[in-house]
């Protein structure tokens, strides 16, 4: 199927219809609220600390010695949790990406999402993808951390109530680029950028 091409048919296959009506049991006896860390492997803690702090903003919380854990372990934050990331050094390959497929990071405006494009750039971080994907709408930009771990730093993810159904395929609006993202706004989403310069030319 071509790049950008939404597959109606197949989102509406009964296969499809049957994961997607999956219902959640209204007496679970707890509520998970968020996810609250991830913690990958890495070939090289030292470019991998340097990578998650001076290009993504992580701040380290604390560090485990080899004596406490093999390959030695980094706690990093991105707000007031202690942790969010968490490295444990040892890995004898880069990421096949086989069982965890990405991780996202969510900023607070579309402006900062323009930014972080600019500030990959100039840390010659390579961008896998930019724009918009369909189900969810948010707009992103992904990158590989230096083990291979694919990563996104997004805005914009639809809010979906409880009793809620999720925006329609129909409303999906896939894009290939921040500025074409920001151009083709889909349903209720408002893609004002607060500093326009931002734009590429």
């Amino acid at each position: 199927m071509p790049r950008g091409v939404i597959d109606i048919e197949g989102i509406q296959s009964a296969e499809m219809q049957a994961l997607k009506n999956q219902v959640t049991p209204g007496d679970m006896p707890f509520n998970i609220t968020k996810i609250g860390h991830v913690v990958l492997r890495c070939t090289d803690m030292v470019a991998s600390v340097k990578f998650y702090t001076e290009v993504l903003g992580f701040r380290v919380s604390d560090v485990y010695p080899d004596s406490m854990i093999d390959g030695k372990m980094v706690f990093m934050r991105c707000n007031n949790d202690h942790h969010g990331v968490a490295l444990v050094g040892g890995a004898t390959h880069k990421s096949e990406n086989i069982e965890l497929h990405h991780m996202a990071f969510e900023v607070d405006s579309l402006d900062e999402v323009m930014r972080a494009r600019e500030h990959l750039n100039k840390h010659n971080v390579e961008i896998l993808f930019e724009g918009r994907r369909r189900a969810g709408v948010q707009i992103a930009v992904e990158f590989l951390d230096p083990d291979g771990h694919w990563l996104e730093i997004f805005w914009g993810l639809d809010q979906v109530g409880p009793t809620d159904k999720a925006r329609p395929p129909e409303q999906w609006v896939e894009e290939f680029s921040l500025e074409d993202a920001i151009d083709s706004a889909p349903v209720g989403q408002d893609t004002t950028l607060a500093d326009p310069s931002l734009l590429k030319d």
